[in-house]
């Protein structure tokens, strides 16, 4: 009869097994599919006409707004047709001043608690104009100049929700790499894999599109600050679908130190947690309707434990699994492998150099950083935690802001 911890073990190894299989089967999905996807993606062309507003919610980001609000106004789209909209949160008076003097409209925002879906919410209940679509872009941002190009080619084509693909904006430090690898992985695994099996992508919070006639409705009600978790949700429910557009690139800044790092963590995983917990049961009801991408996005996705987890309880599986019998240690050993696969396959090429491998040095420590998170994350999907930015150009030798 098998000994208590044997039973854990056993437990533990069939999570695992069945995680990896996940990961692995969306990681394969996205590289053997992915060209399929890419040849049924509408090139960027004419407008159609199209007429887009763009919404850049920003908290106390005096030191970078102007340059994102220039970027967003050169882009490769017909100036009549777009309109950028600065959500100003707790901005300095020469920086309200400074704006005024750009052709952007400024929304002046005031809250007592400040969060990025109560400016979003509020600047869509002032805005009069007419739209068919509405963009989320975040302070930080550099749009490509094409982007808008490509989303006005994906609505044409019918969809009325698209995902970017956010991309690093800086690669100057160890974190910065390892946080690029990170939403590289994560493009290609949760994204381009979902995408590939016919579900629904899950959204990254910004470089996201809408058809207009329905972003209002989609955003009231929701008072999180992992808005993103809970509007995919909405959408879903309704029947429609998450498209990922790989070639509409977002330059995202990436973060640059230890204590950034776990800063943006902790309200990653802490809204992973609470997310599970809220959505379990109805997701378990919308799987019964045939909905699988709400039950991928409120089950299957917040049971996926962040790689840096898994970096570390997989190894010690193995060494368990060796300790519990023969066959056990193989088969643990082929479950960590798989994941490994899973992740190189995930990463771009062009990012398997020696700064990478020099940045690895910094696992290590990130790790631990995670796991402080883990155990700091209490009440943190209900606070708004600022991430301080500082970078106003793209810095990124593998791509420029072409989208190149």
């Amino acid at each position: 009869m098998a000994s208590i911890p044997e039973y854990l073990f056993y437990f533990l190894f069939f999570y695992f097994a069945i995680t990896v299989f996940y990961l692995f089967s969306l990681s394969v999905g996205g590289r053997l599919l992915g060209r399929r996807l890419a040849k049924a993606t509408p090139p960027a062309g004419e407008t159609g006409g199209l007429r887009m507003a763009i919404l850049v919610p920003a908290y106390k980001e005096d030191g970078i707004i102007l340059s994102t609000a220039t970027n967003h106004l050169t882009l490769d789209y017909p100036k009549e047709l777009y309109d950028v909209y600065i959500l100003a949160d707790s901005f300095q008076d020469s920086t309200l001043q400074a704006l005024a003097a750009l052709p952007v409209e400024v929304l002046v925002m005031k809250f007592e608690k400040s969060t990025k879906i109560r400016s979003l919410n509020s600047a869509l209940s002032r805005i009069g104009k007419p739209y068919d679509v509405v963009v989320i872009s975040d302070a930080d941002n550099i749009l490509a100049r094409d982007f808008l190009r490509k989303i006005a080619a994906s609505f044409r084509a019918g969809e009325r929700v698209v995902q970017g693909r956010r991309v690093a904006k800086n690669m100057d430090t160890p974190y910065a790499l390892l946080d690029a690898c990170s939403e590289a992985i994560n493009n290609h695994i949760f994204r381009k894999g979902p995408n590939a099996w016919g579900l629904s992508a899950p959204l990254i919070g910004s470089g996201m599109a809408f058809d207009a006639s329905i972003i209002r409705d989609l955003l009231s009600g929701i008072d999180s600050v992992v808005e993103d978790k809970v509007l995919q949700l909405k959408i879903v429910e309704r029947g429609l679908f998450i498209r990922y557009r790989e070639d509409a690139l977002v330059f995202d800044e990436k973060v640059d130190s230890s204590h950034a790092l776990k800063q943006q963590r902790r309200r990653w995983v802490s809204g992973q947690f609470v997310n599970l917990g809220e959505s379990f049961f109805p997701a378990i009801g919308q799987l019964f309707r045939g909905n699988i991408s709400y039950f991928n996005f409120g089950v299957v996705n917040n049971l996926v434990l962040p790689r840096a987890f898994l970096f570390v309880l997989l190894p010690a599986l193995v060494v368990a699994g060796w300790f519990v019998g023969p066959g056990w240690g193989l088969a643990s050993t082929i479950v960590t492998l798989a994941y490994v696969f899973s992740l190189l396959i995930a990463i771009p090429r062009v990012l398997l150099n020696r700064d990478l491998l020099s940045a690895l040095v910094k696992l290590p420590k990130a790790i631990f950083v995670m796991a402080g998170a883990l155990l700091q994350m209490k009440k943190s999907h209900k606070v708004f935690i600022h991430t301080v930015h500082t970078k106003t150009e793209i810095s990124n030798s593998l791509f420029n802001e072409n989208g190149k």
